[in-house]
């Protein structure tokens, strides 16, 4: 969680220092979600998730220095810097973005989870969105047929209470998760900013899609501290004290950080210790991508078709690319 923490905010002085273009949306506030969730997962689980993605990346093991690069747009990102914050794919680790169409990735995640009953695999999809996803016709679309087909997915909306700007009263009627009710889904909610609590929840949840293929959605709690995205105000629609109030209350790494404290497993010198490895690797991460070549001009019509990165096998005929 630490680690996610100090990703974002070397990335936010990167965007700040103009290394970064386009958008950029921070996780931070809401680290206990993606770590307590992909800490539950084995080697046949798989996770997709919206444009705030950082959190899970890391989360997934994704090498921060790939992550880093990518947002610099470099040729060494994990997408090879044509995706930026947005798209971040590892599917060696079972990671398929990074996806930045408001609930584009729910299909995707229900298609993940029947390839997996359709191979017989026992494995499940966490398939993450956000609270401004909820209304969206094809996430509703995706539920109806996960609990038609009973398919080994769980939906995670990550409510950090703004879609956008707009507070989920005045977007959203009814408790999100309860939704599920409608399509004879089962489903929980729990607060996002313990990982003990997250993990309790959703570990039944996962393990009832993993063995018994059954889909279910659930509504985590939480915050972001940022804007939407860094280009958007930060408090333009919510008070500072609110804020604040959320960091002295519930901030998760504090709330995790003290629990440990509490139990004896870490002590203040090893606490610095930690915060202290994040932060060069996060540094380390930030040279890494400054030292990095841009992709060539060729690269743009790489990774675009597989025809046209596999002449030999090319069964249409005439041209692809035009310009």
């Amino acid at each position: 969680m630490l680690l996610i923490r100090r990703f974002e905010e070397r990335s936010l002085r990167a965007y700040q220092a103009k290394k970064i273009g386009g958008f950029l949306h921070l996780y931070n506030g809401q680290e206990a979600v993606a770590v307590g969730c992909c800490s539950l997962l084995g080697d046949n689980d798989h996770v997709i998730t919206a444009y705030r993605d950082h959190g899970h990346a890391i989360a997934m093991g994704m090498d921060i220095k790939a992550l880093m690069a990518e947002l610099y747009g470099k040729a060494t990102g994990c997408s090879k810097g044509k995706g930026g914050s947005m798209h971040f794919f590892d599917p060696a680790r079972n990671f398929w973005g990074g996806h930045g169409i408001v609930g584009g990735q729910v299909p995707l995640g229900a298609g993940i989870a029947y390839a997996l009953k359709y191979r017989g695999i026992a494995g499940a999809c966490l398939a993450f969105m956000g609270d401004g996803a909820v209304n969206q016709g094809s996430v509703h679309e995706t539920y109806n047929l996960a609990a038609l087909w009973q398919l080994p997915v769980v939906f995670v909306i990550e409510n950090n209470g703004y879609s956008m700007g707009t507070s989920q009263a005045r977007s959203s009627a009814g408790e999100l998760s309860k939704r599920a009710e409608g399509y004879d889904m089962d489903w929980g909610i729990c607060g996002g900013h313990d990982i003990y609590e997250v993990r309790a929840c959703m570990a039944k949840f996962v393990a009832q899609a993993r063995d018994r293929s059954k889909p279910a959605i659930v509504e985590i709690d939480t915050y972001r501290y940022r804007g939407h995205s860094v280009a958007d105000p930060d408090n333009t629609y919510r008070t500072k004290a609110e804020v604040e109030e959320y960091r002295r209350s519930k901030d998760p790494i504090q709330v995790f950080r003290n629990a440990l404290l509490a139990e004896g497993v870490l002590d203040e010198i090893g606490a610095t210790a930690i915060d202290a490895a994040v932060r060069a690797e996060a540094e380390a991460a930030a040279e890494f991508a400054e030292a990095s070549p841009f992709p060539a001009v060729a690269d743009i019509t790489k990774d675009v078709y597989w025809e046209e990165d596999n002449p030999s096998e090319k069964q249409s005929r005439g041209r692809i690319f035009f310009g």
